[in-house]
């Protein structure tokens, strides 16, 4: 086996074409501390985050970080579609930081957006696998506000301070993104110590026969986070990337040393560290899926609302009724969705995300009251019926693939459970209903069967 097929086999386990698996709900471990119960509490309130890739990979509109390894090269360089080799490539990727300069960047714009269209929290990439550091770190100078970068004289130039702000002044949590791997550290990727010059996601080296190097990746990581953790205000969730980084494969960066240190400037402070496992993972996050079933621990899909993380020019994204679709069955899964939208190297986010996102929030005023700070509720999903509940009412949604699909007269809901009214949400009160075998049969007034189909049909049943 030859050195790249070893290193494919090894780590493939982790990552698949750059989407992380998820830990089970079996490997969740509850917290102890109070506080942090409290604030998985709060956690699982708030359904809908937004989630944003942004770095000087957005220049040429391809996946971020992966093309920087070559073990991940048939999927991660499929779109590169200009000639050049693996070498010059990464050598070009690595100098993007000294063209990003996104002039149009308006961190309080993005924060309005997303407070008033149901928005509850911001996930944001303060650094990638690539190593681009986008606040004002002290550990290198490959970062935003460094002396290479053209927007580091710009007066939003700390791009993570500056949006941390924005959206802590709306009311929105901060959820801190953050990749244990990098691959532009000295210490991780270190350079003239791989054999050959095949590069893959873990360390250039072994940590077990250089712990003086890797001692050195330790506390550089260690000295990032808590940069992030005292700097930068109010962080709620610390959400950590790179799975393959941990004890378990010989690389422990003492994650639950600098958690740990870092909860008592923060003592709320929630750990992501995906796909691990053990005391420090306290959120579940699958990517790009949601699970088959209903999950009884907190949990949250990231999902892209176009083809990628990464922005993509001229990039497919999911209709409204897609992404509600998404949000509805995520959230009677017991799941809070993650919506991952990609800011344009010019720093704008999209006419057609703000599109989207305008269209889930005028669905989310009216629709809301089913979603924000419910609790699963059986029998949670059942094909286009998806049910929460929420001080002592059940609602169930019936979901519409398209708006030509034909609205039924009734409308069944495969409910076992006693209850006197139902109301149609953001339409008439004390509908007509029958029960069935089954569950039961709400009639819809005759104004909603003349209609195209909407949406959704949400039910509040009490």
């Amino acid at each position: 086996m030859s050195e790249k097929e070893r290193l494919i086999e090894e780590e493939e386990s982790v990552v698949v074409q750059g989407v992380h698996n998820y830990s089970s709900e079996e490997n969740w471990v509850k917290p102890e501390d109070p506080l942090l119960l409290e604030r998985l509490e709060w956690f699982k309130d708030q359904k809908l985050g937004l989630m944003m890739h942004w770095g000087p990979y957005s220049q040429l509109g391809l996946v971020e970080s992966w093309a920087l390894s070559d073990v991940d090269e048939e999927w991660s360089r499929n779109e590169i579609d200009w000639d050049i080799d693996a070498e010059e490539l990464k050598r070009q990727y690595v100098d993007l930081n000294k063209t990003f300069n996104p002039l149009r960047f308006q961190p309080d714009l993005w924060a309005d957006l997303a407070a008033d269209n149901g928005f509850k929290y911001l996930n944001f990439t303060t650094k990638h696998h690539d190593g681009f550091c986008m606040w004002d770190t002290h550990t290198t100078d490959y970062r935003i506000t460094g002396p290479d970068c053209p927007f580091h004289t710009h007066k939003y130039a700390d791009i993570t301070k500056q949006l941390f702000n924005a959206f802590r002044a709306r009311g929105l949590g901060i959820s801190a993104y953050f990749s244990k791997a990098d691959w532009h550290s000295p210490y991780y990727w270190a350079p003239g110590m791989r054999p050959g010059t095949t590069t893959s996601r873990g360390p250039t080296y072994d940590p077990k026969e250089y712990p003086w190097l890797w001692e050195q990746f330790v506390q550089f990581t260690h000295e990032q986070i808590m940069e992030l953790m005292t700097n930068y205000g109010r962080i709620d969730v610390l959400w950590l990337d790179a799975g393959w980084v941990n004890d378990y494969r010989d690389q422990n960066i003492r994650l639950g040393e600098v958690v740990e240190k870092a909860r008592k400037i923060q003592p709320w402070l929630l750990s992501a560290d995906r796909t691990v496992g053990g005391p420090y993972e306290n959120l579940i996050t699958p990517e790009q899926t949601l699970p088959e079933r209903a999950l009884h621990v907190p949990w949250e899909s990231c999902i892209t609302m176009g083809s990628a993380f990464s922005f993509r020019y001229e990039d497919n994204y999911k209709s409204v009724r897609q992404l509600i679709h998404l949000l509805v069955e995520i959230v009677a899964k017991g799941g809070n969705l993650a919506l991952n939208v990609g800011p344009q190297p010019d720093g704008r986010i999209s006419r057609t995300a703000i599109s989207r996102i305008q269209g889930m929030g005028a669905w989310l005023k009216v629709h809301g009251e089913g979603i924000y700070g419910t609790r699963v509720c059986e029998p949670y999903s059942v094909g286009n019926v998806q049910f929460t509940q929420k001080d002592g009412k059940i609602y169930a949604f019936y979901l519409y693939k398209d708006e030509n699909e034909t609205v039924p007269e009734e409308i069944h809901l495969p409910l076992q459970k006693e209850f006197g009214r139902i109301d149609l949400i953001g339409g008439p009160e004390g509908l007509e209903y029958r029960k069935t075998e089954n569950g039961i049969a709400v009639r819809l007034p005759e104004k909603e069967r003349e209609a195209k189909a909407p949406i959704a049909h949400a039910f509040r049943i009490q």
